[in-house]
């Protein structure tokens, strides 16, 4: 993914399928293997919302119980 380096803007909070989050400019696609999860506002609204549902930083298929 490319670096989201300016703080002023709209942002939106994506995920991969191994449930890792990232922001992402609003308004634009997402790449390949990222989608919305429905959040979007300033950077650091979208920064809280990212620490408050990744709680775990582990991908999602090192959490599976084996």
């Amino acid at each position: 993914m490319r670096p989201v380096e300016a703080d002023e803007g709209s942002y939106q909070v994506v995920l991969n399928d191994e449930e890792q989050y990232s922001i992402w400019p609003a308004g634009e696609q997402p790449p390949a293997g990222w989608r919305p999860d429905g959040t979007v506002g300033s950077k650091q609204h979208c920064l809280d919302r990212i620490d408050e549902v990744w709680t775990d930083m582990r991908p999602r298929s090192a959490r599976r119980p084996r």
